[in-house]
């Protein structure tokens, strides 16, 4: 399929008009590799259809350039099998011309065999051109044999008398293009045609062509890149592509782009074996240097100076093999391929070494250094381990675990097989395998401690690999922690370095150990014990002190109020500008949340986002989970659902030991919102092993699971699946009531059946784990439940008594729920009113609306309402406040469309009608805020 070379066509028919009249010339079609000069020059006589042209072809060859006058043969021989149609019919036209005996006649003197040619060749060519006018065509003038070329030099040099139009094409940057007889034809030449890159239309052309439908645009823009409009590049990809049996769609572009089809590496392999000695080296140094190939590195590696440098890399240009004149990078990475197809493995290794000395003596980054290092295969010299360490180092810095890992194992083959240097080793390959294979590090950190002589040396390798406090440890790492604590010793009778490590490995077993209420109620033990303030001045102080927080607050059995203080003195002394998100804070948010006292850890979030702004950083996703869980304690569910989702991306994506954090944040979220979707979604996504060992993750999709049951219309089987679940937590002694508010879900359920006395049993429960706790939502919380399970009097003073308290809570959904629950009680009247006003004016920040039935004890299966998402919630609360559409979309610098379209959307979720009834939400003693 030929496209776009209209233009070059018409400049041939115009050309031979001219020749008609009498006005011969030649025109010489030239370009790289692959621009489709053999395509147009075998499909120009197809397409000269008003014109009667006598035809003449020849295709030089590289192989053919030994037979004498062979390009000059194949254009009579074309010519007489044109004519005869039977190529044993006839005498060969220009036989007589071209006899042997007049080609061997003064054998001695060339240029009397030449003179014995040259006329009578000229005569013929005259005689055949005055019936119709001669189209001579020569495909890749560079490959023609010596004496064809005089010939051709000859014609162009005396055009009169002649009516024809000679085209030849020629490869730019061949060797043989340069050669004094190439160079006097293509000098006669009276216009050189140079064909353009296929446009982006063409590109798309050609896919459906290929494929029998029109490919996605982002598929056709990718081939399209990749072959920088070369027709055989474009081609190849396709085809290559073609024959995977995918379709040509937005999905696969990337697959597309990236083939590297071995034909075509083959054509351009046998393109540069035909290129000189330079141009060959000069290639294959930029194929070894890939990425880096810089051109002065690029020319000292192929060994070239600074004038054969740049000769090597025009004629790579003029090839069309580089990106441009002035730029060595390769038009595609098959380029590469074919630059290093005749190189043995032995060459190959060779050439990598060369470079990464070079790169090394040039100061280059080391991971450079280190790639190259890698692929020479072979024992490294004395600076290779240290440059393999310092890349392993920046690739985990970077985030690139697996290609540390590549770099260290590298370099154990070159390190001995006993002493520190080989346990260092062992330990940093370790440590990068903690993030993708725990197996791997825990087999290579055992190795690494059995070749460290003291125990500070094998705690600090322990503590190494140890996978922090957001995975589950497996038992053999648990093993060598438990053997490095042992071999160290008591923190109490240690000092210094060796104090700080066993903490720390304290803490990783107390942390480990969790589930164990013996453990729980040792780490409250400790906490009650001690007669001042823990320590927090070293690190591994406050992690210690972190761990045991954590643990008293699931327990629950330490003072809220106490726990969120201790939180609070280890969260003052961690700079919120530091590089790295602190691995305590992961124990710490559940603490504040937990607590209700999240003031001071949203203030440190606050001051980190805004130095990491000013810094010019992104956002942080291995925070987003924490801030989800402040966020829930808040009772803002749009935002705790984007903070939830967020982490849940980037723990699948980059962070496997944290998904079962976000699994527990996503999965509280699906609860609180009642979102079905949501909640089948993180069953699907986050089950299985992802949450496997993690008591708060299976709890949450435990609950999930029951929310699902009861929506299907199967309370008692709810009932017991979250029935379940208490005895769990109960049974491994986490007993906080507000990060695990399972009573609340079995009460709603036992209501709905009928049974109210277990219903008030587990309501006061709940209210004297809540008591114990002192959390003031968990208190509020169960007070309403209590309350609206009596129903009289009684009930009505404790749900006075549950607003009162939740008016000191941070989360502002419980108040507006416990206003709500007042309301009902009270019936009617200004106060009932006054109440349900202030109720809604809290609820609507918070991106829940208010429905009648949403609330009711005995309804925990109904669907709710989604959410008000943050921006419909800012709308509205600016729509509440008296401005105008137009207003509100200057205000947001959105249109006013935009608008609109989140007021009718919150309308509906609100179960209102427009403006009214929204301003009269706005109208209780709490405001809606126009930053929620």
């Amino acid at each position: 399929m030929l496209l776009e070379r209209t233009s070059e066509t018409a400049l041939v028919q115009e050309a031979l008009y001219a020749a008609a009249d009498g006005r011969s010339s030649l025109l010489l079609f030239a370009g790289p590799l692959g621009i489709g000069r053999s395509t147009w020059l075998r499909e120009l006589p197809a397409l000269l259809t008003d014109q009667d042209v006598c035809v003449m072809r020849a295709n030089a060859a590289v192989m053919e350039q030994d037979f004498v006058l062979g390009v000059v043969r194949q254009l009579f021989d074309s010519l007489h099998l044109a004519v005869s149609g039977d190529e044993t019919s006839g005498t060969p036209l220009g036989e007589d011309v071209l006899a042997d005996h007049l080609l061997s006649a003064g054998e001695d003197d060339p240029e009397a065999r030449l003179h014995a040619v040259l006329p009578g060749l000229r005569a013929l060519l005259a005689r055949l051109g005055r019936e119709r006018p001669l189209l001579i065509l020569v495909d890749d003038l560079q490959w023609a044999d010596t004496w064809s070329l005089r010939c051709l030099a000859y014609l162009a040099g005396r055009p009169q008398g002649l009516r024809a139009v000679l085209v030849c094409t020629l490869r730019d940057g061949d060797a043989r293009a340069r050669h004094p007889l190439v160079c006097e034809v293509t000098d006669a030449a009276t216009q050189v045609i140079r064909p353009a890159p296929l446009s982006l239309t063409a590109t798309g052309q050609l896919v459906r062509e290929q494929f029998g439908e029109s490919g996605e645009q982002e598929f056709v823009t990718a081939c399209h890149q990749a072959s920088g409009g070369n027709p055989v590049i474009l081609c190849s990809l396709l085809h290559a592509f073609a024959a995977t049996g995918l379709r040509p769609t937005a999905a696969h572009a990337r697959t597309a782009a990236t083939l590297r089809p071995a034909p075509l590496s083959e054509r351009l392999a046998d393109c540069l074996r035909a290129q000189t000695r330079p141009v060959r080296h000069l290639a294959a140094a930029l194929a070894i240097l890939g990425e880096q190939s810089a051109f002065g590195l690029a020319a000292r590696l192929a060994g070239l100076d600074t004038i054969g440098a740049f000769g090597a890399l025009r004629v790579l240009h003029r090839l069309g093999l580089l990106m441009g004149e002035d730029t060595p990078v390769f038009v595609h990475p098959v380029v590469q391929d074919a630059a290093e197809a005749d190189m043995t493995i032995a060459e190959r290794g060779q050439w990598h070494g060369r470079a990464a000395v070079l790169l090394h003596e040039a100061g280059h980054p080391a991971e450079e250094i280190a790639a190259q290092v890698i692929a020479a295969a072979a024992p490294g010299d004395g600076w290779s381990t240290a440059v393999l360490c310092t890349a392993a180092d920046a690739a985990v810095r970077r985030g690139a675990p697996r290609e540390a890992a590549r770099f260290l194992r590298h370099a154990l083959l070159d390190s001995p097989e006993q002493g520190t240097d080989r346990a260092r080793l062992l330990i940093d390959l370790a440590a990068a395998e903690k993030a993708y294979d725990s197996a791997a590090c825990e087999r290579h950190t055992a190795q690494a401690m059995a070749l460290l002589d003291t125990p500070h040396d094998r705690a600090a390798a322990a503590l190494r690999i140890s996978p922090g406090y957001v995975s589950t440890v497996s038992p053999s790492a648990l093993n060598i922690l438990r053997q490095a604590a042992a071999d160290l010793g008591s923190p109490d009778r240690l000092t210094g370095p060796e104090r700080d490590l066993a903490l720390r490995l304290a803490a990783r077993l107390s942390h480990s150990a969790r589930q164990d209420p013996a453990e729980l109620a040792r780490s409250v033990a400790l906490l009650r014990g001690r007669p001042g303030d823990p320590a927090v001045g070293s690190g591994a102080e406050r992690e210690l002190l972190a761990v045991l927080l954590h643990a008293a607050t699931l327990s629950g059995r330490l003072p809220a109020c106490e726990a969120a203080r201790q939180a609070g003195r280890i969260l003052e002394r961690v700079p919120a500008t530091g590089s790295g998100a602190p691995s305590i804070l992961p124990l710490l948010a559940p603490v504040f949340a937990g607590a209700d006292e999240v003031a001071a850890l949203e203030d440190w979030l606050a001051d980190r986002e805004q130095h990491r702004s000013r810094s010019g950083a992104g956002p942080e996703p291995p925070l987003q989970a924490e801030r989800a869980m402040l966020s829930l304690a808040r009772g803002r569910f749009a935002h705790a659902r984007d903070h939830a989702e967020r982490a849940f991306e980037h723990a699948v994506a980059g962070r496997p030991g944290s998904v079962a954090t976000a699994v527990t944040v996503l999965a509280a979220v699906a609860l609180e919102t009642g979102d079905t979707a949501l909640g089948e979604r993180v069953r699907t996504e986050g089950g299985g092993r992802r949450a496997a060992g993690n008591l708060a993750a299976t709890t949450m999709l435990r609950l999930v699971d029951a929310q699902l049951e009861a929506r299907r219309g199967e309370p008692d089987r709810a009932l017991d699946t979250v029935l379940a679940c208490g005895r769990q937590l109960e049974a491994s002694g986490w007993r906080n009531p507000v990060l695990f508010a399972w009573r609340p879900w079995a009460i709603r359920l036992l209501h709905r059946r009928g049974d109210l006395d277990s219903a008030r049993a587990l309501a006061e429960e709940e209210y004297t784990q809540a008591r114990i706790w002192g959390a003031p939502v968990a208190i509020g919380r169960a007070q309403r439940l209590r309350g609206r399970l009596r129903g009289d009097s009684e009930g009505t003073a404790l749900l006075r008594d549950a607003v009162e308290v939740l008016r000191g809570s941070a989360n502002e959904l419980e108040l507006a729920r416990a206003l709500r629950a007042l309301a009902r009680a009270l019936r009617a009247g200004a106060e009932a009113q006054k109440l349900l006003s202030e109720s809604a004016a809290l609820a609507m920040p918070c991106g829940v609306p208010w429905k009648e039935e949403a609330d009711r004890p005995g309804a925990p299966g109904l669907p709710a309402e989604p959410a008000l998402t943050p921006t419909e919630a800012r709308v509205t609360a600016l729509a509440a406040g008296g401005l105008t559409n137009q207003e509100i979309a200057t205000e947001l610098k959105v249109g006013s469309r935009v608008v609109e379209k989140h007021l009718t959307n919150s309308y509906r979720k609100l179960g209102i009608s427009g403006r009214p009834q929204l301003r009269s939400l706005r109208s209780g003693p709490r405001k809606i805020s126009e930053g929620s």
